[in-house]
């Protein structure tokens, strides 16, 4: 701590230098920069450049100075000496000016600059910026965590992302590939005729999924809102008004733990399809995510797990198309017994216990045939598997299959042990609506949400709709181990 102190004070004493020969340790713009990923891709030597970013290493070796500097695109070594910074470029005769040399040996690690001068290779092959003019443009007050251990505590990477994004590379790639995942699942929606919409994040009344919400208030009208768990009630209304093709790229609250696959607060998107259904949504979402993996990411072989001790490569999940499709029913007798069906509900729950699967006490008897799916099937599978046909008392927003009453028509995708996207043929009948919410909210029917029933009534076409979990999804594609991983700001315990 006492060693911290004085690198402290060691920089405010820097800053007091640069003030009193009357720099702005905090200056004004630096206009005209080139990125660093522009300067290499147009690399020429004794090319004159004006760049900017942040100094990430910095090597004083007495008569010249060399460092790196770092910009959102990269990375980029600088070089400087008395005669570069403060030679006459009219009469190279002349002496050169010390004094712009030790202003420069002044700057530390993190500080931000703009730098001027021609491009060079050195001799070990390396592209560098001779630097011949500079400005201070942000002092660091304070150091950046070690070039050689990095930042490699959780905790505070998390905490300090800011931090995490200046010494990890891997983590800037992250979330680089997360904005181009983003932009590229919207060009491919607009690009297929689907009309980008906004629906509301605070509700009276939260639907549209099984989940607790987070509880605010509106003053003015004395009114107790939600904060959105799903857009779907929305969505669907729409549908009734005409659009036919829409989408909503949205922020979810849900009041619920954290873990590895879980934030309070997430990103997904929900997609609905007129005159579709849970199949069409199927091939779509398939579609989707494989150029997303070609075009983003570039290769459908996605290493997944952690990284093994032995220095072995990761494991890979495979996205080649077209994937399986299994119905919910066989999924569950292929892991827990060709008779789990024919066994009473108590025996159910003994196999379970056989099987390692803990049951809670309380559990209806569907839910536990779920639990053992989740713990069973879906943690479990790896490459892709859309999971079809489940029972109807677990989707009661989505239509009944004509053939088999007691389950409906929709998909759970699998990959990488988790659920990415399901995907329904969705329940236009409002009056089958009526009942499965009815039985859904049970006594609690101040819940139930009239507008939307209301609005079904008015006659919603048939369609297919699918929600996609972006967190994950970039989990997935970039092999992360945490959605903590792949969100910038995620949620954290009071320290």
């Amino acid at each position: 701590m006492e060693e911290l102190s004085e690198l402290l004070q060691l920089r405010r004493a820097k800053l007091d230098a640069w003030r009193s020969e009357g720099t702005d340790p905090f200056g004004s713009s630096f206009p005209g920069t080139t990125s660093v990923a522009s300067v290499i891709a147009d690399f020429a030597e004794e090319k004159t450049v004006r760049v900017a970013g942040r100094i990430v290493a910095f090597r004083d070796m007495g008569k010249s100075i060399f460092g790196h500097f770092l910009d959102q695109t990269g990375r980029l070594q600088f070089y400087a000496n008395k005669q570069s910074l403060g030679g006459n470029a009219a009469d190279p005769t002349q002496p050169a000016d010390p004094s712009k040399l030790e202003s420069f040996r002044r700057l530390d690690l993190g500080d931000i600059v703009g730098l001027e001068g021609t491009l060079f290779i050195t001799k070990t092959g390396e592209k560098t910026v001779k630097v011949t003019k500079f400005a201070l443009l942000s002092k660091s007050l304070r150091p950046l965590p070690s070039a050689w251990h990095g930042l490699s505590d959780d905790e505070t990477r998390y905490r300090q992302r800011y931090l995490d994004l200046i010494v990890n590379e891997e983590v800037r790639r992250t979330f680089v590939l997360r904005s181009r995942i983003v932009s590229e699942i919207r060009r491919y929606l607009e690009g297929r005729g689907f009309l980008e919409v906004e629906t509301p994040m605070m509700q009276a009344i939260a639907g549209g999924a099984a989940a607790q919400p987070f509880v605010t208030h509106h003053k003015a009208l004395n009114l107790q809102l939600f904060l959105r768990i799903a857009t779907e009630l929305y969505l669907k209304r729409l549908l009734v008004g005409g659009f036919e093709k829409v989408f909503e790229l949205n922020r979810n609250f849900r009041n619920e733990g954290l873990s590895r696959k879980h934030n309070p607060e997430f990103t997904a998107i929900e997609v609905y399809q007129a005159y579709a259904d849970y199949e069409v949504m199927a091939s779509f979402v398939e579609g989707l995510i494989i150029h997303l993996a070609q075009n983003v990411i570039g290769t459908l072989q996605i290493p997944t797990g952690p990284v093994p001790e032995d220095g072995s490569p990761r494991k890979t999940l495979d996205l080649t198309g077209p994937w399986p499709r299994k119905r919910y029913r066989d999924a569950v007798k292929e892991a827990a017994g060709a008779d789990w069906f024919d066994l009473a509900p108590e025996g159910r729950k003994a196999r379970a216990a056989e099987l390692g699967v803990e049951i809670i006490p309380g559990l209806l008897d569907h839910e536990v045939t779920n639990h053992v799916f989740e713990k069973l099937v879906e943690a479990k599978t790896v490459n892709p598997v859309f999971i079809t046909h489940l029972p109807k008392e677990l989707v009661p927003l989505a239509k009944q299959n004509s053939e088999d009453p007691s389950v409906v028509d929709v998909f759970e995708l699998l990959i990488n042990g988790q659920e990415i996207s399901p995907g329904y043929s969705e329940l236009n009948d409002p009056l089958v609506q009526r009942q499965r919410l009815e039985e859904q909210v049970g006594e609690e029917v101040h819940n139930l949400d009239e507008d939307f029933l209301l609005a079904l009534e008015h006659g919603m076409p048939p369609a297919g709709g699918i929600g996609i979990g972006i967190d994950r999804l970039v989990m997935l594609l970039t092999g992360a181990e945490s959605i903590r991983d792949v969100i910038l700001f995620p949620l954290l315990r009071p320290r």
